[in-house]
């Protein structure tokens, strides 16, 4: 079991916590942004930054080459639509993309806007460690909150609509 701390201060206990959004256990800040048959799209539980989303695979593998034709298929789709509407609606021009296969739970990957008040921590991979833990420490206020469920809103609408 993992002790988490979510970006809006609960803590919670889970095996897994992938597994536990995907199954409705722990809802994320604004809920799902976007879901297929294979995969879970929400707003990052642990970063308050705006278009940061987390697409998670719904069945518990660890690494891209678990996935099957059907899922890669899914999940290179998927990942180009909620590109075009980080683009489109939230005029986000640059994204980190993360995925690692050393984590304790399963395949995600992360999708790590890029906006001019990082820039201070460097523009290397290097620099998305402190730009998540500034926004945990420093962002994680009402205001910006409230910009991040707007974001969320107003991804899902695109997502929903467009596809």
């Amino acid at each position: 079991m993992r002790n988490i701390t979510l970006a809006d201060g609960r803590k919670i206990i889970v095996h897994c916590l992938s597994c536990a959004i995907v199954e409705g256990a722990v809802k994320p800040n604004g809920g799902t942004i976007y879901e297929t048959k294979f995969f879970h799209a929400h707003q990052d539980v642990a970063y308050p930054v705006r278009g940061l989303v987390i697409l998670a695979s719904k069945r518990h593998v660890k690494c891209l080459d678990e996935l099957t034709e059907a899922e890669l298929n899914d999940y290179i789709h998927t990942l180009h639509l909620i590109r075009k509407a980080q683009r489109q609606v939230l005029g986000i021009e640059q994204v980190y993309y993360f995925y690692n296969e050393d984590t304790t739970h399963h395949f995600h990957t992360w999708m790590v806007p890029r906006y001019d008040w990082m820039y201070k921590f460097g523009r290397s991979i290097e620099s998305v460690r402190p730009v998540l833990l500034h926004a945990r420490q420093e962002r994680n206020n009402k205001d910006e909150i409230e910009k991040i469920l707007k974001a969320i809103h107003r991804l899902r609408d695109f997502l929903n609509t467009s596809n």
